[in-house]
């Protein structure tokens, strides 16, 4: 299967259906599946024995005694003072019997329940890892049409269902079906025709277990689906949260999410509906009833004795354990089955990109070479770009200006492969980026996007991310550059200060200027700025900008800016409208030559705010792009 990513684990599990995905996974862990069902079965037989002795002791205690034979009181209590020390003795030791086997059960016991929580804990952990190293070697493409709330509900919820299915679940299930074996296997040692009743209820119980398993699985189904659903609506309201509060939709929202709660409740009810209808709780009744018939025959005929009937009637008991157990233990397994499948689903969906472990490595020049390229965010949708192409030689700074939507930002989305073009070649050092080693290209590629994602971590986490060996020196060295040192030690903590979720506790231009010491720290051969001053004021930026072309110097780097003293100062200039070049050049060849380019700077200079939105997409101050207008025509 093509991917982004592989992880160095080796899973080795089979992913043809969720019953094999999961007996894959059981299979990775031999010893504790041995000792599970070793424990079961032990269980089960030393279970077993309790009935036997006390069998054997009314047999013995009726033997010796002749009170089941008298009719009188005064007889019964003459006989009650019968001497009975042999029979005693021989209860006495039954009684000690009794003790130590079920002593020895209770070891087992925890055997059994040690080794199946160990089982379900280790599945959730190798299930765990290897959805989340799936999830990483997805394409962007994969991410943009699967909300993160329904993602999560499967890395966290489906994955503890598939726990819960191995513990209580299977070992409930493995534990209970040892005991409807045991009187089935034990009951003709009494009698020969005893089988007759316990086998007529396994069978019965185990259709009834089918049906059960039939009609809860797509039950099951959907409740994990509509959990899936609700736990998505509750991401995406908290993720907009500020606009929710801003637009005053908290009551939309929150009628919103109870229509998805009051569907997870609707579906968890027709589950408790199913459960309700369970038939095997009659059909346990029915078989006291017909055992000890059948036993009160046998014995009115002389085949069986008293202690006869005690022995079966509590080997008849012994179903009472799978009967209860097995209601409980088949909604988890239902669950778990469709958890599995959820699970199974993520990673088996096919991913446009491939890691290519075979293909180009080699430290990049800089070379970017765009051959005709046409892109579309996926095939329902319009293309984005239409047969672009330019050329980019070894340390130029190329910018590419435009509109909003005209396609700047997917430009640089290519050049790494975040995304493959549909249709002609994106080509870096001469060699097709698609023929790159994945980890090669996109580890001498740094882009600085206009959304800047910092991780809840330490300042100095966050810029060394990409750079393990980095040391404090290093990030230091970095954050001077990027103009962030300073205000980096306005904090308590300073680089060991922990930001917010998404770097929340800082501002936009704080923010930004991290990401640029991220950048520089990791040095790499091309170096991608997508509008990454754009909420820096006009001070920062002088200051930044010196920085910025200092790391570009013997580089090649790409601007997506609406500066026009960085897109004056770029090497090459591509002017996109709509998806198409309708223009490219050094800005004095553009100047002279473009009506486009110079339509540009007379609509910048004739409503300086509006061009810079247009160009730009973003709603930074007003202040600072007449300020950058001001500076530009000083200049």
């Amino acid at each position: 299967m093509s991917s982004e990513f592989v992880t160095g684990k080796n899973y080795n599990t089979n992913r043809s259906s969720p019953a094999r995905f999961i007996i894959s996974h059981m299979l990775r862990h031999p010893l504790v599946m041995i000792l599970l069902l070793i424990g079961a079965a032990s269980n089960a037989g030393l279970a077993a024995l309790v009935p036997i002795f006390v069998g054997q002791s009314f047999n013995v205690l009726t033997a010796s005694n002749p009170l089941w034979s008298l009719g009188g009181f005064d007889r019964v209590f003459n006989s009650v003072m019968y001497p009975l020390d042999g029979a005693l003795n021989f209860v006495a030791l039954m009684a000690v019997a009794i003790i130590l086997s079920q002593l020895s059960r209770g070891a087992v016991q925890l055997v059994r329940n040690f080794s199946s929580e160990t089982f379900g804990q280790r599945i959730e952990r190798d299930v765990r890892d290897e959805l989340y190293a799936s999830l990483l070697g997805k394409s962007m493409t994969f991410h943009d049409y699967h909300p993160v709330g329904e993602i999560m509900a499967r890395v966290t919820n489906d994955v503890r269902e598939m726990n819960l299915m191995m513990n209580p679940g299977l070992n409930l299930l493995v534990g209970s079906s040892m005991f409807l074996i045991v009187p089935v296997i034990f009951a003709p040692l009494i009698h020969p025709t005893l089988f007759l009743v316990p086998l007529a209820f396994v069978v019965c119980h185990l259709a009834v277990q089918y049906r059960f398993i039939r009609q809860m699985h797509p039950v099951a189904q959907r409740v994990r689906a509509s959990f899936g659903q609700m736990n998505a609506r509750l991401a995406e309201a908290l993720d907009g949260l500020q606009v929710v509060k801003g637009a005053a939709q908290e009551r939309a929202e929150t009628e919103r999410f109870d229509k998805l709660a009051d569907q997870v409740r609707d579906y968890f009810v027709q589950q408790g509906r199913i459960e309700a209808r369970y038939l095997s709780y009659l059909l346990l009744g029915l078989s006291f009833v017909l055992g000890f018939a059948h036993t009160v025959i046998l014995y009115q005929q002389g085949a069986i004795l008293v202690g006869d009937i005690v022995n079966f009637m509590t080997l008849i008991v012994l179903f009472g354990f799978p009967v209860f157990t097995s209601l409980n233990s088949l909604s988890r397994v239902a669950l778990g089955y469709a958890s599995a499948s959820r699970i199974l689903e993520i990673i088996n969906t096919k991913t446009d990109l491939d890691r290519n472990p075979q293909g180009h490595k080699a430290t990049i020049a800089g070379e970017i070479v765009f051959d005709g390229v046409t892109f579309a965010y996926g095939e329902d949708h319009n293309d984005v770009l239409h047969d672009v192409s330019f050329r980019v030689k070894p340390g130029q700074t190329v910018a590419v200006v435009g509109q909003t939507g005209s396609g700047k930002s997917t430009v640089t989305k290519l050049i790494n492969r975040t995304y493959d073009a549909q249709s002609g070649r994106v080509v870096l050092d001469g060699v097709d980026v698609r023929e790159w080693d994945l980890e090669s290209l996109r580890s001498q590629i740094s882009i600085i996007e206009q959304d800047i994602f910092l991780f809840s971590r330490t300042i100095a986490e966050n810029i060394a991310f990409g750079v393990d060996d980095a040391t404090r020196e290093q990030v230091i060295d970095a954050a001077q550059k990027a103009q962030a040192h300073d205000f980096i030690l306005t904090f308590p903590e300073g680089y060991d200060t922990v930001i917010g979720q998404r770097g929340v506790t800082l501002s936009g231009g704080q923010r930004q200027r991290l990401a640029i010491a991220r950048a520089f720290l990791t040095n790499p051969p091309v170096l991608i700025l997508d509008d990454s001053t754009s909420a820096i004021d006009s001070a920062t930026e002088d200051k930044i900008q010196q920085a910025i072309w200092s790391a570009a110097r013997g580089r090649t780097t790409v601007l997506i800016t609406h500066r026009l003293s960085q897109i004056r100062w770029a090497d090459h200039i591509v002017v996109l409208r709509n998806g198409h070049i309708v223009a490219q050049g050094t800005h004095d060849d553009l100047l002279a030559n473009s009506e486009s380019y110079r339509r540009i700077f007379a609509r910048y200079e004739a409503d300086p705010v509006q061009q810079a939105s247009e160009i730009n997409g973003h709603d930074a101050e007003e202040s600072d792009k007449l300020d950058t207008v001001n500076k530009m025509e000083g200049e």
